[in-house]
C-alpha cells in the first residue's frame, strides 16, 4: 500500500475510512494530507483521522508481521517535553501506526490494547506505562496486553497499587503495570514540527523503530495478532498511573494540524 497525496485536486483514496468529528477536518495541501482543526473545546471530542479497519472484525484487520511502514510527517506545533510546562504545544493525542482499536469513540474499553506505532500525547495525559519515562511526549511505542503474562500480573499489580497509595512508594506498582501492559517505548529526539521519515519494521520476534535512518527503539516479542492502520489528531487525553488512577477526557486547543506527505506499507 502506498499513498503520497501528491495531487491536491483528487479526492482521498477510497482505501481510507475518513473520520472527522467535532471540528476535525481532513484537507489536501501541497503534496500532503492535513489532519487538523481550527479549535477544540474541553468536553467535546474532536478528531481528524484515516484508517483501514473500519467495518472489519478484529480477526480480519489487514496487517500483521512481517512488514515495513514508512511515513513522512510534521506537525504545526512542537511536542510537549518531559518536566517542561509550555502551553504552546500540540494538544491532545496524535500519531500513526497499527493498533487493535480497543476503545470506542466515547472512551469505552472494548478489549485490552495492542499497538505498535509512533504515538504522541500532551499533558494532562499521563500514561505512565514504562518506569522512568514520562507519561506524555512524542514516542515510539509498543503496547502488548493480549498475553498470558499480562493476566498473571493482574493480581500483583492490584496489590502493589494499593501498597503504593498507602505508602507513597509506587515503584513496585510501576514495574507491574509495565508487565500488564507489555509496554516498551522511547521518547523521540527530534522536532515534531520538522519533516522527518518515520520507519517501523514489524517482525514476529522483534520490532524496530527508526527516525531518518536512526534506530530509536528495538522491542522483542511484539504483538502478532492482526492490527489496523490509523493516523490521527484529536483532543483527547488519558491517565493511567501506578497509583491506580485511570481517566479519560478532552482538552481545549487552538488551531493545530498533523501533515502526512506519504504512507508506504509493504509486507516483507
Amino acid at each position: 500500500m502506498f499513498d503520497d497525496f501528491t495531487d491536491a485536486t483528487r479526492s482521498l483514496s477510497a482505501y481510507w475510512t475518513q473520520t472527522c468529528l467535532g471540528t476535525g477536518v481532513l484537507a489536501r495541501t501541497d503534496a500532503a494530507l492535513r489532519m487538523g482543526f481550527a479549535s477544540a473545546q474541553q468536553g467535546y471530542y474532536t478528531d481528524a483521522q484515516i484508517d483501514d479497519y473500519a467495518g472489519r472484525v478484529r480477526s480480519a484487520f489487514p496487517w500483521r508481521p512481517p512488514l515495513r511502514m514508512e511515513i513522512r510527517s510534521r506537525s504545526s506545533l512542537p511536542a510537549a517535553l518531559p518536566d517542561t510546562v509550555d502551553e504552546n504545544v500540540l494538544r491532545g493525542t496524535a500519531g500513526f501506526g497499527f493498533w487493535n482499536h480497543p476503545f470506542s469513540v466515547r472512551g469505552d474499553v472494548l478489549m485490552l490494547p495492542e499497538s505498535i506505532w509512533f504515538f504522541y500525547a500532551s499533558p494532562p495525559s499521563n500514561m505512565a506505562l514504562v518506569p522512568a519515562i514520562a507519561g506524555w511526549g512524542w514516542k515510539a511505542q509498543v503496547v502488548h496486553s493480549m498475553r498470558a503474562e499480562a493476566l498473571a500480573a493482574l493480581i500483583p499489580t492490584a496489590v502493589t497499587t494499593v501498597w503504593g497509595r498507602v505508602t507513597g512508594n509506587t515503584q513496585p506498582a510501576a514495574r507491574w503495570l509495565q508487565r500488564v501492559s507489555g509496554a516498551s517505548e522511547a521518547l523521540l529526539p527530534v522536532a515534531m514540527t520538522e519533516w522527518h521519515t518515520y520507519t517501523l519494521e514489524w517482525r514476529e520476534h522483534e520490532a524496530t523503530f527508526w527516525v531518518d535512518d536512526t534506530l530509536v527503539l528495538r522491542v522483542p516479542r511484539p504483538p502478532t495478532r492482526p492490527l489496523g492502520f490509523v493516523a490521527w489528531l484529536d483532543n483527547q487525553y488519558a491517565i493511567a498511573t501506578p497509583r491506580g488512577i485511570l481517566r479519560f477526557g478532552t482538552v481545549t486547543s487552538g488551531p493545530q494540524w498533523l501533515d502526512i506527505a506519504s504512507i508506504k506499507i509493504e509486507q516483507l
